[in-house]
């Protein structure tokens, strides 16, 4: 009998701040952020069931999972992946921040989000970093290498690179390299099956730069903190839950696809307008703004809007048939009134996030949280909330009248 496609939730992109021992990876990480409470917030409490943890080049944190596969709570399958409590796969990946040379030809840097089968897979690409790399031990280091020569060395390792959050105005390709991504990767531009949209955009906006027509689009949290996992998130329809069929899904292959982005609106992004700061706000007005309408100048970070108004090649956004559908999603922690321990009663009462951010109804919400925090997460599921826009590494938030 052959076996059905399944409703997958992925998040790709989850920082480890600390190893099992307290030994820093992601500096900027929550230290509760290590391999195996991340396994676990995503089967007990958020519902996600494909996790691609960002940071198992580091030796401490190989070391950690060799450890977690002792334990006997996890193991590793022949398609790629380790699974846990036969809820979670867990895709074992690694940022890099590539050298690049900008469209002025002055020294720009990006994320790269590789992606590797197997343990042993990781570790070869680990050790061989380590010539690239001043401290492999520490996350999202710089690499005296390229993504355009990366993309070999992950090749080697059976594994897939996928810019990282495109867009933002540090550390991308976007945001501060170029203004094609085929200029980047030249021949191997078809190598490049996906990119991540980041926090401040979406599918309506990345889909001003024809490029990108036939590339997938990744929504995915980049979370430095265990409740921020899954604040950005896809639905992926594959068989079972695995390296090989995630990977069928970003290419389209055999019915496997991503069937929906859940992303913030990108005015809730913290580089979705351009920021000044002499004045230290973010600026609202026509895009692109490359100056200070405030005061004349331009000490100023350039949103993601204003970005790609500047760089698009289509006035109108188009999107190819296989598209999904981009949905815009509100994390619980952005909620207005909605602290922690209500977070905490709503997840002991129905489970998961996803459960609550998808399948209850207002009635059940208000049970919990009464009626008036209930009416702004069932508006905020259907976008009827007003938003005031983020930029300059400051989010936007939520305005409740």
């Amino acid at each position: 009998m052959q076996e059905k496609m399944q409703e997958m939730f992925a998040d790709l992109h989850v920082h480890i701040g600390r190893s099992e021992k307290g030994k820093p990876i992601k500096i900027t990480a929550a230290r509760s952020l290590n391999f195996a409470n991340i396994a676990k917030e995503c089967a007990d409490r958020k519902g996600i069931q494909i996790v691609g943890i960002i940071d198992c080049a580091s030796p401490y944190v190989i070391e950690d999972i060799e450890n977690f596969l002792q334990s006997g709570e996890a193991y590793e399958i022949q398609d790629g992946g380790i699974i846990y409590k036969d809820k979670v796969c867990i895709i074992l990946g690694s940022e890099i921040e590539t050298s690049e040379i900008n469209d002025e030809g002055k020294t720009g840097s990006a994320h790269n989000l590789c992606y590797f089968p197997s343990l042993d897979d990781i570790k070869g690409f680990s050790n061989e970093m380590r010539s690239h790399i001043k401290n492999i031990t520490l996350s999202s280091q710089r690499a005296n290498i390229s993504a355009y020569e990366l993309v070999d060395i992950v090749e080697k390792y059976h594994g897939i690179l996928i810019p990282a959050h495109a867009f933002t105005p540090h550390k991308s390709f976007y945001g501060n390299c170029t203004s094609r991504l085929e200029r980047i990767f030249k021949e191997k531009f078809n190598k490049i099956f996906a990119i991540e949209l980041g926090l401040s955009a979406d599918t309506e906006l990345a889909d001003q730069i024809s490029e990108l027509e036939t590339r997938t689009f990744l929504t995915n949290s980049d979370a430095h903190s265990l409740p921020k996992i899954a604040r950005e998130y896809n639905k992926l329809l594959i068989k079972d839950i695995s390296f090989k069929e995630f990977i069928k899904a970003l290419k389209n292959e055999e019915g496997r696809k991503i069937i929906t982005n859940y992303g913030l609106d990108p005015k809730l992004g913290k580089y979705h307008r351009t920021y000044c700061e002499t004045c230290d706000k973010p600026i609202e007005g026509k895009p692109p703004i490359t100056e200070c309408p405030y005061c004349h100048e331009k000490n100023i970070t350039m949103g993601v809007f204003d970005r790609i108004v500047s760089i698009r090649d289509k006035e109108v956004s188009k999107s190819p048939a296989f598209r999904p559908k981009y949905v815009y999603q509100v994390p619980l922690t952005f909620i207005p009134g909605l602290g922690s321990k209500t977070i905490d009663k709503l997840l002991n009462t129905f489970k998961t996030e996803m459960n609550i951010l998808h399948k209850l109804s207002e009635d059940d919400l208000e049970a919990v949280v009464g009626e008036k925090v209930a009416k702004t997460i069932m508006n905020a599921r259907e976008g009827n909330i007003a938003i005031q826009s983020g930029g300059g590494g400051i989010y936007g938030k939520l305005t409740v009248g």
